[in-house]
């Protein structure tokens, strides 16, 4: 089933947002667009595939063909598509012929080109399809459009239940496949046995498994011909009761257009070296990835499973030496450091962030609550308590200052909290008071207040460096120049770190006190070291557990996710042209491209066609606009006479650490909403990534074609 343009090429319906026409039903009509389009492939189809199955977009038309009512965009009746960049025109009768030939057509023994028939063409001179045969393929092409259908809408095909009602299978799939019969799909009903159960998981696993296969193949293939790319991974999901790791693909396509794939979930089972092998097999082996061209990873994750992705990421960087490690730009730098930190206190916070997260989001009545608490608390400054309410009402606890906020309304958020549980007015349900109940709990807990105030004051020194990792180009640059200020204070930190941790522990008692909170050594720790019990001080204990780990970690972290190649490729974007304007007087760092020495066309002219670049921008006159980023910088119409400069753009588009525009990020978003809106006993990995890639373009007689090798036994498929 198509969701972009037929003709080749096209990207309309993908990044060209065209509207849309199916193929007409009429016969005639439906053969000239065939032959319109030059899609001779197409040409064995009848007109009711391809009106169900494939289309043009409106760029194909002339305008005075398309117009608007109160449906939408229509056709006139009787359109003809007659507008095809790159295509010659007819002249003496032969436009068909010329346009047919290519490169690879044969020659005769007088030395004139041949029509070279088309695979389909050829297939069916060579062999000839039984029709029992055909048959079969056209019921199994029935079964995929449906299952397509369902995939792309985020439907689970099993859902919602085993029973039988009026006659039908209670499940979504089932009930599709009857509404196609009623609509006139003759092939499913000729095959359909009225008399037969619903169909059941373990009947429909192998279509939903080679929808997958075929999908990801696609995704796959378009990376590969793309060159090199990065790899990203997300938080740990659960589906059907075991872990997998969302994986995503970042590349520059032919267009030179940054994307962002999802391409599917990996088994997260196992222990940590052989979990790792797996993965990379996995991704090697039956994805068919060219992990030699992988240029970078980033990943996110914490808690239990923490340890397992780092030897991932170890082994991966081992294997593949230029796939180097950096943080996520979904993720901010601060939350990216103190998830990796498996300390209990620094868990603890992050967990009891999640969990306040998820408690408020559930109702306006708790956040006005939430509002009500915070101004009891801040009765003379009424500016300050506006702006903690209004940051309150968004996703703060994602935010680059999320620790410095928790710590600001924390006396205000145990208040409110306290109150829901206490529940003196009857308004809350009992799971709301339960909840209330835990987050209260890990307010009261010392642990958690001391570890927030290190928290706090460590990461505010990587909180502007984070911030404007997120940002424009020029931000991204000036970052890479001030990290190493960064580094430093960090250090100033870690070396006096007897001083500011008495600081830090003067304002965690402090705050303590104020909130009727015991200041003690966490329980966990007394039950493990009974005899010390009465010698170990809550000072020196958090000094040793939570101060001078968190400022080493951090210090430790950064050196990991920021080596000097990748500080050199974001030093890079020098390149970007309105980076060059703001600092025309110095051209940029010849040593920094030199990361890329190796991926270039031709790196002998490297300097000379950087200074030509760096000329071009720096000599214009004021009032004139600059590109802003690396997508605009690449979609330049002359960047193609700068092919160095254009190797290197696209190998820093392709870095985790930078912030994809709006539109490049559609993958990302469409897994967030999957996530979120679908129960957890109907999520599926395999329907997951038809939803998630319902921008592909799925050819059906591919999908039975792949069904009927992979299970070439398999006869039948019983409904």
């Amino acid at each position: 089933m198509q969701v972009q343009c037929a003709v080749p090429g096209c990207p309309g319906g993908q990044s060209d947002p065209q509207p849309l026409f199916r193929f007409p039903c009429d016969p005639e009509r439906s053969k000239k667009w065939v032959e319109k389009c030059q899609r001779q492939d197409l040409s064995d189809k009848s007109a009711e595939q391809l009106f169900e199955c494939y289309r043009l977009c409106g760029k194909h038309f002339e305008a005075s063909l398309v117009e608007s009512d109160a449906q939408g965009t229509v056709l006139k009746d009787g359109a003809i598509p007659t507008i095809f960049e790159g295509q010659s025109k007819p002249q003496n009768g032969q436009g068909k012929r010329s346009n047919a030939m290519t490169k690879d057509d044969e020659t005769d023994s007088k030395g004139r080109k041949k029509l070279k028939k088309s695979q389909a063409e050829t297939a069916k001179k060579d062999v000839q399809t039984p029709p029992e045969e055909e048959e079969h393929k056209e019921y199994l092409k029935s079964l995929f459009k449906v299952l397509v259908l369902l995939g792309e809408q985020s439907i689970p095909p099993t859902g919602p239940g085993d029973n039988k009602q009026d006659g039908l299978g209670s499940s979504n799939f089932q009930a599709l496949l009857e509404y196609s019969m009623n609509c006139g799909d003759e092939v499913l009903k000729k095959r359909y046995d009225a008399n037969t159960e619903s169909c059941s998981s373990a009947q429909l696993s192998p279509l939903i498994e080679v929808c997958e296969k075929y999908i990801r193949s696609k995704l796959v293939e378009e990376v590969q011909q793309n060159g090199f790319f990065s790899l990203l991974t997300d938080d740990l999901v659960k589906i059907s009761g075991e872990w997998f790791l969302p994986v995503f693909l970042r590349f520059v396509d032919q267009s030179n257009c940054q994307q962002e794939r999802f391409v599917g979930f990996l088994s997260f089972e196992g222990h940590r070296e052989a979990l790792a092998e797996k993965l990379l097999s996995e991704m090697t082996d039956n994805w068919g990835l060219d992990m030699e061209q992988c240029r970078g990873q980033a990943h996110s994750c914490s808690g239990t499973h923490l340890g397992k992705l780092k030897a991932f990421s170890a082994k991966l960087l081992e294997r593949y030496p230029m796939a180097m490690l950096t943080p996520r730009s979904t993720r901010t730098l601060n939350l990216v450091l103190a998830n990796g930190m498996a300390l209990s206190g620094v868990q603890l916070v992050l967990s009891t962030l999640k969990k306040i997260e998820s408690f408020f989001s559930e109702s306006t009545l708790l956040q006005l609550e939430l509002e009500h608490a915070i101004s009891i608390f801040y009765p003379d400054k009424e500016e300050r308590a506006k702006e903690l309410k209004e940051i309150c009402g968004t996703s703060w606890t994602r935010r680059h200052d999320a620790f410095e906020v928790a710590l600001e309304i924390l006396e205000a958020l145990l208040l409110c909290v306290d109150s829901v549980h206490d529940n003196e007015d009857m308004r809350w349900n009992d799971q709301v008071t339960h909840n209330a109940l835990e987050i209260s709990k890990a307010l009261a807990d010392f642990e958690f207040v001391m570890a927030l105030v290190v928290m706090k004051n460590t990461l505010t020194l990587t909180q502007a460096f984070g911030r404007n990792l997120q940002g424009k180009a020029s931000d991204v640059h000036f970052a890479a120049a001030s990290l190493k200020a960064v580094l430093h204070s960090l250090k100033e930190v870690s070396d006096n770190i007897d001083v500011y941790h008495e600081f830090w522990n003067d304002e965690a008692a402090n705050l303590a006190t104020a909130m009727e909170i015991p200041i003690k050594v966490p329980r966990s720790y007394l039950r493990k070291h009974q005899s010390e019990s009465g010698a170990v001080r809550p000072e020196s204990y958090y000094k040793e557990h939570l101060s001078v780990p968190i400022v080493e970690h951090v210090i430790r972290e950064i050196d990991t996710l920021f080596c000097e190649d990748h500080l050199k490729a974001m030093r890079c974007l020098s390149l970007v042209p309105a980076v060059i304007e703001q600092h025309k007087s110095t051209e940029p760092e010849e040593e920094s491209l030199q990361v890329f020495k190796n991926s270039i066309p031709n790196a002998g002219t490297l300097s000379a066609e950087m200074h030509c670049w760096w000329v071009k921008w720096s000599k214009r006159g004021k009032g004139e606009t600059f590109p802003t980023n690396l997508q605009e910088t690449l979609q330049l119409p002359d960047v193609k006479f700068f092919p160095n400069m254009l190797a290197v753009l696209k190998l820093i588009a392709i870095i985790p650490t930078l912030t994809l525009e709006d539109s490049c990020d559609v993958a990302y978003k469409r897994f967030q909403m999957y996530m979120e809106n679908t129960p957890d006993q109907f999520k599926s990995k395999s329907v997951a990534l038809l939803n998630i890639n319902c921008d592909v373009a799925y050819d059906l007689d591919s999908m039975v074609e792949v069904y009927m090798k992979t299970y070439p036994d398999r006869e039948d498929v019983s409904l």
